[in-house]
């Protein structure tokens, strides 16, 4: 009877998941198709912008003062919003852990308005990363107009942020694996259903949306044909993904010294940083579009139709085409380094990708030379992308997921995998950590959000969450680790396969803010609702000195 009990609350609670899902999903779809319609249009007015006054000399130096005045804007609206500092990415990983607190309203149209600015003006900027920012804010706002609780707020924040990056790349494994392999290292049945329902809902909505806008749906890169690799092919692959990685690795280390640099810089109180990448941004566009916006139309460029036909990127300064890519990678480098440095709130995602499509053009040209077939161009220019997006990130399957849906084909499976196995073992070798979890810790700094090591001891109560749960699918607090179980008065060794019954006392230890956030975070796990909510009660009338009655009150 106990069994059959727990059957039904668990049945119950992954259909309440499930229908908030579908609800953020709506959102999500909605929300995130427009941004990036409005993104597309912006970034490609942006370019005829900047080609118009390459055209027109006069108006250069009116270009540079706008570019001067929209760096002091957007840094001052960085300086009273923070939080969208960056990509949006790290951001949403912190809160998806509990470690950042999301004011969606906020966060929400700061981050569309701020990061579509910064395309307008001709910045190295994507719309990956904004788009999983706005999706966790649609998650925030969704779970909060239903009450939930923190625990289920995370989860609805890790499902619109999966469903922001599935709408934005039309790719909702790509999304999934993101959450479970970046956004929380783990996998729990209560994260795949909030994931999936709100990345199919969210991919239904942005389809119907595009057949009443008569709008087609395709693959994100569709001038790619891929054809099947011989074996012995696979040491051209070998070598491109070991230039790919390096480079990777150098992008990183370039972004994370202009990061060092930017930090010392507080004039304005901090908002004359902006200026520089703005400023950059100005030189490139009148260099080469191809080093604006966050690279579609670049990598589209670079794909050659099976690798027969000479790629159709413009020439910078009637330049060869090899040295034209050379140009191009170069400047959109060292912007996209900028950028992160700087903290411009633009994506890198797709930016990073660029890079590695600059590369793996690059790479085939060298490989032509020493004497691969060129029609295995295509698959070394998408091989070096996930290679050199594993090298920074370290997330291979998410990487290895994302070419299959990007292009619709499994052709190049195998040689990615040794691609991405290569970039992931040149990163370790330069023992890097992903690139996002660097940056969550520099926004906690930022934002004097300070971790410190606390334990609590607590009881699993009949009705709670965790009760009859195994240690490894319940959503946990970030960097909390179950020192010990006692049951019946025995301790026992904790394993992630350990089955939480109701009576046992655990033992937590955790890098939070406070010993109350810690407190209250598992007490929504081991407790009923209804005593969670007293709790809060009490803890409230306790700091303001105040019984509870007076508190409801308020």
């Amino acid at each position: 009877m106990e069994k059959v009990r727990g059957n039904k609350k668990l049945f119950v609670k992954g259909l309440q998941l499930m229908t908030v899902g579908i609800c953020t999903g709506l959102l999500v779809g909605v929300v995130v198709t427009f941004y990036n319609m409005a993104a597309d249009f912006i970034t490609e007015y942006s370019k005829n912008l900047y080609v118009g006054i390459r055209n027109n000399p006069a108006f250069v130096p009116l270009l540079f003062l706008v570019l001067a005045v929209s760096a002091f804007a957007i840094g001052t609206l960085v300086h009273f919003i923070p939080m969208i500092r960056g990509s949006g990415i790290p951001q949403t990983e912190g809160a998806s852990r509990g470690m950042l607190k999301m004011k969606w309203y906020q966060v929400l149209p700061a981050t569309a308005a701020a990061s579509l600015y910064c395309m307008f003006c001709g910045l190295s900027a994507g719309a990956e990363g904004p788009s999983m920012f706005i999706g966790g804010s649609c998650g925030d706002a969704v779970s909060r107009l239903f009450g939930g609780s923190d625990m289920e707020r995370r989860y609805q924040i890790t499902g619109g942020a999966c469903a922001g990056l599935a709408v934005a790349f039309n790719a909702p494994l790509t999304g999934v694996v993101f959450a479970f392999e970046e956004a929380h290292r783990r996998f729990t049945p209560s994260i795949f259903i909030c994931a999936f329902s709100s990345v199919l809902t969210a991919l239904i909505t942005r389809n119907l949306l595009f057949e009443a806008l008569n709008l087609e749906v395709t693959s994100a890169f569709s001038s790619f044909q891929f054809v099947q690799m011989p074996a012995i092919s696979y040491l051209y692959v070998a070598l491109a993904a070991v230039i790919s990685g390096l480079l990777g690795v150098g992008f990183y280390k370039l972004g994370f010294l202009f990061r060092k640099i930017f930090a010392k810089m507080t004039v304005l109180k901090g908002t004359f940083r902006m200026l520089i990448p703005f400023l950059f941004a100005g030189v490139v566009g009148l260099i080469t579009i191809y080093a604006m916006g966050g690279g579609h139309k670049l990598i589209e460029s670079i794909g050659t139709q099976g690798g027969t036909a000479e790629m159709s990127v413009t020439s910078v300064f009637s330049s060869p085409i090899a040295v034209t890519l050379i140009i191009v990678l170069i400047l959109r480098l060292v912007a996209t380094a900028l950028n992160l440095g700087a903290g411009v709130p633009s994506g890198i995602f797709i930016p990073m990708l660029a890079l590695g499509a600059c590369v793996g053009a690059l790479a085939s040209k060298l490989c032509g030379v020493i004497g691969m077939d060129p029609v295995y161009s295509d698959c070394i220019v998408m091989i070096c992308m996930a290679t050199f997006f594993t090298a920074v990130v370290k997330a291979p399957l998410t990487a290895i997921i994302m070419v299959v849906e990007l292009t619709w084909q499994f052709t190049l499976l195998i040689p990615v995998i040794l691609g991405v196995s290569i970039g992931y073992m040149i990163s370790e070798v330069f023992r890097l950590k992903p690139m996002y979890d660097v940056l969550l810790e520099n926004i906690m700094e930022e934002n004097n959000v300070t971790l410190s090591r606390q334990s609590y001891v607590t009881t699993v109560e009949a009705g709670s969450v965790a009760m009859g749960q195994a240690i490894r699918d319940v959503l946990w607090p970030g960097n909390l680790l179950i020192r010990s179980v006692k049951r019946n008065g025995v301790s026992i060794v904790p394993s992630s396969d350990t089955v939480l019954l109701v009576g046992d006392e655990i033992t937590v230890q955790a890098e939070t803010t406070s010993l109350e956030n810690l407190q209250e975070c598992v007490d929504e796990i081991v407790k009923p609702r209804n005593n969670v909510i007293i709790n809060k009660l009490k803890n409230i009338a306790h700091r303001k000195k105040k019984t509870v009655e007076e508190v409801t009150e308020e």
